[in-house]
């Protein structure tokens, strides 16, 4: 697919490709944030002009979402594995692991999309923040679903909230999101991860 970005002067529009572009400004995304990433930082990174992200894109709010279901199908594919574990530990193991690898590797910016881009949010890009929660609602509940899963197989101890699970798991999740932005140690995030696994409820 291709977008043709209109013609600074008279002749062929020329011609980019919007996947490429779309992934320059995710990483522009992803290291500043949502309000942090100016127009003039996109459209330079992207390699286009403004008429041509608004032609192809959207505004900046459109671009973001776009941005987001990029990440979330090329950078969160962990989670869907994660779910199809066969215990509720290997679950939340897959994806404490696979978010370490995700948000401490060496060719991404660090951190979550998503919590870069809510934490800084302001009461003027709400929009923004309650698309960010609902998606991330989405998730937990899918979480939730596991885990009573789990409860019904006998897999989770009785007298165990399968919702107080998953909300433990994703603020954990979030927790490592933060400090690994704050470029904290991937051997401290990794020692966390496995301090939360250790204390896992058993039968």
């Amino acid at each position: 697919m291709k977008c043709s970005a209109p013609p600074a002067v008279r002749g062929r529009p020329r011609e980019f490709d919007p996947d490429v572009a779309l992934a320059a400004a995710l990483r522009v995304f992803w290291t500043r944030g949502y309000e942090g990433a100016s127009m003039a930082e996109l459209t330079e990174a992207m390699g286009i002009t403004k008429p041509s992200l608004y032609a192809c894109f959207g505004n900046k709010e459109a671009l973001f979402r776009k941005a987001l279901d990029l990440y979330e199908r090329d950078k969160l594919a962990y989670v869907g594995a994660a779910l199809e574990a066969p215990t509720a530990r290997g679950v939340a193991e897959r994806l404490l692991r696979g978010a370490l690898a995700t948000h401490c590797g060496t060719s991404d910016p660090h951190g979550c999309l998503g919590v870069i881009s809510t934490v800084a949010c302001t009461n003027e890009v709400e929009s923004i923040r309650a698309h960010v929660a609902a998606r991330r609602a989405s998730s937990e509940a899918a979480l939730v679903e596991r885990f009573k899963r789990a409860s019904a197989e006998g897999d989770l101890p009785e007298g165990i909230d399968p919702a107080a699970m998953a909300s433990c798991v994703t603020t954990v999740l979030q927790g490592l999101s933060v400090k690994a932005q704050d470029c904290a140690c991937r051997s401290e995030l990794e020692g966390a991860v496995d301090s939360f696994l250790s204390i896992w409820p058993s039968r």
